[in-house]
């Protein structure tokens, strides 16, 4: 059986990383599923004139409560499906991923992690409008979304049932395998690393982690969605909150630093020095590490944002605005920015105080380090924080996969494996487990954005009706007071 996890994730990454430059430019390449979701990311922007930019304060609106309907539908408030996405994608890749890109690509992969930000801000518009559209009301209250909802019925309204059938029960069981090596092996593993370089006793006793976090995380899981939001809910502003004041607080003491660390990240994005690829490679790092970050595009937050109680899909499409914006513009800029005005990395990116340039939390800690000696610590607290959020939300996204394609009287089934993958990710090595989990879960892209792509002028429909109602005051008219 390992034998096979590890071919397949061969197979799968030779697909996901294929080089569509066939190598003809020396130094770099452009992975397949980076080109693919920058495509994506441009098309609908365009095709929805720039609705990522003109929207955001409408959005800002519903997410306050103002739009509230007694039509809407759904299990819990828009602003409770934003937050549960958000534990899902606020993690390690703001963190460590970030580190990741600078050390590789120099500071100008910061420009270009911003405008990936600003694309997936309408990758998450279309994914979660779809989603809204196609979700599926279980008798049992559980509500299907997702990938799998609009895939399998958007391609059957268009003649095509057998193809729909295909790509969601491929989604679906990819996002399964996703969620228990990205979503789960991966975040405690990085959870336990942090966590015991501070408490040794758990280097000593890993085991005594892992049943901590099973315990935590089967508490939230039986209350179901409900109790997942309320618990996120919670958690997302906590954890983004400390960890963006400490940031806040690196940069005052270095704002002499940060109109340089400005002028690094424009030059370093169109003038790259050191770096190889050059500029493309630059881009590439930018919008990799951007898609790590924020899953636009994979498919996986619309299943959270399906239970949202609305109206239209086109409002909590708008709602999933701000799911990219915070998670890439905010965070990772912000965490950008103090690895480069702490000088952990010259100027140019050539070379990092941390030449390994996979540890890129111990490169971001560093940069606090700097200023604020005893943030490490608080650092190891966040990426507990970050982890934990990150399996309770993937957890779910599991279990609606799980749903679609065995039932919803097996879940308990999925939430044992899910909750042994915990304690067995601090026991044993999951290796083979982490990598094929983390494959599949870039690879659910390929069918995604292939099924964002198709239903687009759909999304335009939708989305000029709802303008229209917004533009003559109907939507204000039928909002409650």
């Amino acid at each position: 059986m390992n034998e096979f996890f590890l071919q397949f994730t061969s197979f799968l990454d030779s697909v996901l990383f294929f080089d569509i430059l066939f190598g003809l430019v020396e130094g770099t390449k452009v992975p397949f599923v980076v080109a693919l979701l920058i495509f994506g990311g441009v098309y609908l922007t365009i095709k929805f004139n720039f609705i990522n930019l003109k929207m955001f304060a409408h959005s800002y609106k519903i997410i306050m409560g103002k739009y509230k309907t007694k039509d809407d539908v759904g299990l819990i408030e828009p602003r409770q499906s934003l937050t549960t996405a958000l534990s899902a994608t606020v993690g390690l890749g703001n963190i460590a991923g970030v580190a990741i890109a600078i050390a590789v690509g120099g500071p100008g992969a910061t420009f270009w992690m911003i405008i990936a930000g600003f694309l997936g801000m309408t990758l998450k518009f279309t994914e979660v409008t779809l989603s809204l559209k196609y979700r599926e009301f279980l008798p049992d209250g559980t509500i299907i979304g997702g990938g799998m909802g609009y895939l399998k019925k958007g391609f059957t309204q268009r003649g095509y049932p057998k193809l729909g059938k295909a790509l969601a029960v491929i989604f679906a069981i990819f996002l399964i395998f996703g969620a228990i090596g990205g979503g789960n092996t991966f975040q405690v593993s990085q959870a336990l690393g942090a966590v015991s370089n501070e408490i040794s006793f758990f280097k000593e006793y890993p085991w005594v982690f892992g049943i901590s976090i099973a315990f935590l995380t089967g508490f939230v899981l039986i209350g179901g969605v409900k109790r997942i939001a309320q618990t996120t809910e919670k958690i997302v502003p906590l954890m983004v909150g400390v960890y963006m004041i400490a940031a806040l607080f690196v940069l005052f003491v270095n704002i002499d630093k940060l109109p340089l660390a400005i002028k690094d990240i424009f030059i370093g994005a169109f003038a790259p020095t050191a770096v190889a690829g050059g500029i493309i490679g630059v881009i590439v790092q930018g919008f990799q590490r951007a898609a790590f970050s924020s899953e636009a595009g994979i498919g996986s937050a619309p299943i959270a944002h399906s239970t949202a109680k609305v109206k239209y899909p086109v409002r909590q499409g708008m709602v999933a605005l701000y799911e990219p914006f915070i998670d890439t513009v905010v965070v990772c800029t912000t965490t950008a920015l103090v690895i480069i005005t702490t000088n952990v990395c010259d100027p140019s990116g050539s070379f990092c105080a941390l030449m390994d340039a996979r540890n890129g939390s111990a490169l971001t800690a560093e940069a606090f380090r700097t200023v604020i000696w005893w943030f490490p610590a608080i650092l190891s607290f966040s990426i507990f924080m970050f982890a934990f959020s990150t399996l309770i939300a993937w957890s779910y996204y599991g279990e609606i996969a799980w749903a679609y394609l065995f039932g919803t009287k097996s879940i308990m089934i999925y939430k044992i494996i899910y909750l042994a993958f915990i304690i067995m990710a601090t026991i044993v090595n999951t290796g083979t487990m982490v990598d094929f989990g983390t494959v599949l879960f870039l690879a659910l892209a390929i069918p995604n954005i292939f099924g964002l792509i198709v239903m687009s002028s759909e999304v335009k429909i939708m989305l000029n009706d709802y303008l229209a109602k917004l533009k003559s005051g109907e939507l204000d008219k039928e909002a409650l007071k």
